[in-house]
């Protein structure tokens, strides 16, 4: 039996979390379980608390750039799954040579160039090292790279371009939910990638899902996954069925929202960056991110022809995805974004 947590409990994590305090396996469960509005809104406060402590008001942004909505994998959850017969595209090195020269200025602190498993870059990474390259020199900003799981010997071509960054998600680390969402794809593979990536001297990021069959112990074994990657950026982002993927008819009644993932993630890893991403609910459902204890925006899209990853927004004409539409509600919100230097110092790799 899961034993609940007191408010007055749940006010003091603050001060501990400072002070050096790590969540024991009850205490993420008695997190998990909260759901009255009281509870969530002193988690979230005492998220900020955490996230303030250590960043103060200032907010990272990252660019986004999904190059590539080709895939070869049959994941059950994603949009660009191989099975789905969709528009796709691959914008050429000369297009994103383009972008980025429209980029210049813009206030990012890094460049997120990301892909599904295209074949067209797997039967020839030097493709994808030379799209680093060429963004690192018109840029010459900090790059992560999102190319799923590549060869360790492309990771390292690509850390001697100028990326910076390494994302992969896991989505979860319960095997058995694994294998119906990463259908055919190996867990440790996924695992090893990222650890090789971080002995290489890359920023590492990691990701589950909620929302999509997970319960409080399910999402447990997650949140213990990711501790085990000692990662650099921790991402939590709900379920939303897409059409024409195998999961597209499904829905899921638990009380485990991203917003409270957001605020325990801040808690487990407090130093680290946490997404607030457009996804899902735009520029509002980043202000309720950021209020959870997230500290980076993303997903914001330099051209709105671009895909996101689960885009709530699909077709729509006014997207709101752009740098100047998220530094105005920022302001409003009494944030800002950070010096790039402050980026560059908590990036430390």
């Amino acid at each position: 039996m899961i034993q609940k947590m007191a408010t007055e409990e749940l006010d003091r994590f603050g001060e501990k979390i400072i002070e050096g305090f790590k969540l024991s396996d009850d205490d993420l469960r008695a997190l998990l379980s909260l759901e009255f509005e009281e509870e969530l809104e002193k988690l979230y406060y005492v998220a900020r608390k955490v996230r303030n402590y250590y960043f103060g008001n200032r907010v990272f942004l990252n660019c986004f750039i999904y190059f590539s909505t080709y895939c070869k994998n049959q994941c059950s959850f994603c949009y660009y799954n191989c099975k789905n017969e969709i528009n796709r595209y691959r914008l050429t090195g000369e297009e994103v040579k383009e972008m980025c020269k429209s980029l210049k200025g813009a206030g990012f602190h890094m460049i997120d160039l990301t892909m599904g498993e295209d074949p067209y870059y797997y039967d020839d990474p030097d493709r994808f090292v030379e799209l680093v390259r060429t963004v690192k020199e018109e840029l010459g900003l900090p790059i992560m790279i999102s190319p799923g799981v590549m060869d360790n010997g492309t990771l390292l071509k690509a850390r001697e371009k100028g990326a910076n960054f390494f994302a992969l998600y896991q989505e979860t680390y319960d095997r058995e939910l694994y294998g119906k969402l990463r259908v055919g794809q190996s867990f440790e593979g996924r695992f090893n990638a990222r650890r090789f990536a971080k002995e290489q001297g890359y920023c590492i990021e990691d990701g589950i899902l909620t929302g999509v069959g997970n319960d409080i112990e399910s999402t447990l074994i997650s949140l213990k996954g990711m501790k085990a990657n000692n990662p650099d950026m921790v991402r939590v982002m709900t379920f939303l069925p897409q059409e024409g993927t195998p999961l597209e008819g499904f829905s899921d009644s638990s009380k485990l929202s991203e917003l409270k993932i957001i605020a325990i993630l801040r808690l487990m890893f407090p130093e680290c960056l946490i997404p607030a991403s457009l996804d899902l609910e735009g520029i509002d459902g980043m202000v309720h991110r950021l209020n959870a204890g997230a500290n980076i925006v993303t997903s914001i899209l330099p051209d709105s022809r671009l895909e996101g990853v689960a885009n709530y927004d699909r077709g729509m004409e006014e997207r709101d995805r752009d740098v100047t539409s998220v530094v105005k509600r920022l302001k409003v919100m009494g944030m800002e974004p950070a010096p790039q230097a402050e980026f560059e110092r908590v990036l430390g790799c």
